[in-house]
């Protein structure tokens, strides 16, 4: 880093001050680097796009899921609970219900015509049921986070790739003019620098976001499990000659 700044100081001091802007130095880069600049740049765009829109929904889903909670606890019957399903639509934990209500209203409604009491089997459709749509939830909250991580570990070496073009572009320069003056070899240096900052700004926040990310859905999946498992007590509370 120190060698760093020594060359960028020097060629301030031998240009009298006068620094080139960022967006200077972009447009006088190789193309293989100005390519590696805008694949970075779009991933980067890609990944605060799905920050924004997965925290939205995770915080939408994480709200709306405490209160049907609070409404499923406080409630006596489970048809009153499903009526009111339709207002809880972006809860996973809602999601789960109805699933389970759904399936059910048709196993109770199957003993019924037979006249015998629900076996383990049917206790069974009910669970799979619930873990069925429990996973559909989860896929849905999950849907583009992976892109978060292959951003946070591809970007650096996207952009070491751009470093490393520049400054093989700055070697070549000293071969063909014979000079290894800051003038000559400076404008590639900052190139190939510029590739790696970028890669490291795009990857940075693309890290804590996965893992911010994951750490909230394992909240929420814990949650559909728990009220999936307090559900099945429930229904088996109500078949006590299971």
């Amino acid at each position: 880093m120190n060698d760093v700044m020594q060359v960028y100081l020097a060629v301030l001091a031998q240009t009298g001050g006068d620094e080139p802007s960022i967006v200077k130095l972009v447009l006088n880069a190789e193309p293989i680097v100005q390519a590696v600049l805008l694949t970075l740049l779009g991933m980067s765009f890609v990944c605060w796009a799905i920050m924004v829109n997965k925290g939205i929904m995770i915080r939408r889903a994480a709200r709306q899921s405490e209160d049907f909670l609070e409404m499923f606890w406080k409630s006596r019957q489970l048809n009153h609970v499903y009526e009111q399903i339709a207002e809880f639509d972006r809860s996973p934990v809602a999601q789960v219900f109805k699933a389970g209500y759904v399936e059910l209203s048709k196993l109770t409604q199957a003993n019924a015509a037979e006249q015998g009491a629900m076996d383990m089997g049917g206790i069974e459709n009910l669970s799979r049921s619930m873990r069925r749509a429990a996973t559909t939830e989860l896929a849905a909250l999950e849907r583009l986070i992976p892109f978060l991580a292959t951003t946070g570990s591809t970007a650096p070496f996207i952009g070491l790739f751009g470093t490393v073009w520049g400054i093989l572009r700055a070697f070549q320069r000293i071969g063909v003019t014979g000079q290894a003056s800051i003038q000559v070899v400076g404008p590639d240096i900052a190139n190939a620098l510029i590739a790696t900052a970028i890669g490291l700004l795009a990857a940075i926040p693309a890290v804590m976001a996965y893992n911010f990310f994951t750490s909230r859905l394992r909240v929420v999946s814990g949650e559909m499990e728990n009220f999936a498992s307090d559900f099945l007590n429930i229904v088996k509370r109500h078949f006590r000659n299971l």
